[in-house]
């Protein structure tokens, strides 16, 4: 029987994936997390097959939590599971060292099937996603954003979606000398100037 812990800060999200997931004979949710600290917690106290994480949740989000939870524990399987576009994390959460990506709108069926592939060790994205990823290893595509570390690319969809530095410092729980460092190093990669320029490319881009 497979353990699973399904992490998202949206109670009747983490009810409805109890109900998909109690619907297979095979896997159990055994815990519950309402945000990223509470993953970590329960991950280093608790036996699990597979975690299943929500990219935004408040405090520590799932990218952050994704980061350490592979820093600690290299060998666990971790799906992750958002609102968001592919296009918008699913590479880089790859990269991160997800064992795979979902969005919501996915099917019932394709959330088990992908627990089931990632809890053997083997990688769970969808055919337009693997496509990307075959152009990116092919061609070496890397569009301005994707050059950006975790970290300045959750500051740039803050900057884009109309936040101002004080709000981001205050959200990521930053100085906002350390946030207008981050601002400053994102523009520079993009080779962008402005606010402005930074949230029609996000637009464009499809990544607020």
């Amino acid at each position: 029987m497979l353990k699973v812990l399904i992490a998202d800060d949206h109670p009747v999200v983490r009810r409805g994936l109890k109900q998909i997931i109690a619907e297979a004979a095979d896997m159990v949710v055994s815990d519950e997390a309402a945000n990223g600290w509470d993953v970590l917690e329960k991950v280093r106290t608790g036996n699990y097959d597979v975690v299943v994480m929500d990219i935004t949740m408040p405090g520590k989000d799932g990218m952050d939590t994704l980061a350490q939870l592979k820093s600690e524990n290299p060998g666990l399987a971790v799906l992750m599971l958002s609102m968001h576009p592919e296009e918008q994390f699913a590479v880089r959460a790859l990269r991160a060292g997800a064992s795979g990506y979902l969005t919501k709108e996915s099917a019932q069926e394709e959330l088990v099937a992908a627990i089931r592939r990632v809890s053997q060790g083997r990688n769970y994205v969808s055919s337009a996603l693997a496509e990307r990823l075959a152009s990116v290893v092919r061609y070496g595509e890397h569009a301005p954003h994707e050059t950006l570390s975790d970290r300045e690319y959750q500051v740039m969809r803050l900057l884009a979606s109309g936040k101002t530095v004080t709000e981001i410092a205050r959200a990521l729980a930053l100085s906002v000398k350390t946030t207008s460092t981050y601002r400053s190093r994102v523009l520079r990669k993009m080779c962008l100037k402005t606010n402005a320029e930074l949230t029609r490319y996000a637009i464009n881009n499809h990544l607020v």
